[in-house]
């Protein structure tokens, strides 16, 4: 069952003043990516339909739908979609940045928390796509983001299932790349590095990483922001400006996964 939050009349465009005519819709839209992510779309002039387990203010954008539920449920996606069809009658861009992280050595990690991570992590996702995607498939134009991690290019020990999960969610992104690019629907990924949300202060509260063990492996020093990846989400969703541009799973890390280095070396350069 969908539940609905606030309402709010009709978008002005940042640009020109004119009534939207796109609409995107954001899972975890009630912090971090997510929440910021929406802020930059809305300011664009995107309409918004927020999806999260917990209901959203959405007084304070424009043109804004707040939809509460679990989107591991197909029943909850169908009538999500069913209340974004109604409100505005289009989709044109999804972003899948809803997840949940585990930090678990994979032989201490019991299978029901890995289905779990997998279920929020990549089935929803896939459910959302299908769901959302057909839309965008029908009407011949779209995009797909979904927010991945670099935990889906790289192995990083004590995660095994939220690995399997954004390795597995790259992969959809590909497949799904393939399959709808030629009917006008780009579907790609952002792969951010560690970014300061709550779901790091969470992490960090287990104690199983500090800010320096992330910093000093980042050459440029630093966690992401939240707005360094909702930025890139929203020149992936923005067709004038990423048109040919599908498939792609684009790492936005400070650049983490392009250094090889050993500590001792990464560290002269930054110091130098």
């Amino acid at each position: 069952m969908v539940t609905h939050s606030n309402i709010v009349g009709p978008s002005k465009s940042s640009y020109d003043g004119a009534m939207s005519s796109s609409v995107v819709v954001i899972t975890g839209g009630a912090q971090g990516i997510g929440k910021q992510t929406a802020h930059v779309l809305n300011e664009l002039g995107w309409s918004l339909v927020l999806l999260d387990l917990q209901a959203i203010d959405v007084t304070i954008y424009n043109d804004a739908l707040s939809l509460v539920g679990d989107i591991t449920s197909e029943a909850f996606v169908q009538s999500a979609l069913e209340a974004t069809m109604t409100r505005f009658g289009r989709v044109d861009a999804l972003v899948n940045n809803a997840g949940i992280s585990c930090i678990s050595a994979a032989l201490d990690t019991p299978a029901d928390v890995y289905r779990k991570v997998i279920d929020v992590n990549l089935v929803a996702p896939f459910l959302l796509a299908k769901a959302f995607g057909k839309v965008m498939v029908d009407a011949g134009s779209g995009a797909v983001v979904n927010v991945a991690s670099v935990a889906g290019m790289q192995g990083v020990a004590d995660r095994s299932a939220y690995n399997a999960s954004k390795h597995g969610l790259i992969g959809l992104t590909r497949t799904l790349a393939v399959e709808w690019g030629a009917k006008g629907v780009r579907v790609n990924a952002v792969c951010p590095g560690w970014v300061k949300t709550e779901m790091d202060h969470k992490d960090q509260a287990g104690g199983s990483y500090s800010d320096q063990d992330i910093t000093d492996h980042v050459p440029m020093g630093r966690f992401a922001r939240p707005d360094d990846i909702a930025q890139a989400i929203a020149w992936l969703c923005d067709a004038s400006k990423s048109g040919f541009v599908n498939g792609i799973s684009l790492p936005v890390d400070g650049g983490w996964t392009a250094d090889g280095s050993w500590q001792s070396l990464r560290l002269h350069h930054r110091d130098a």
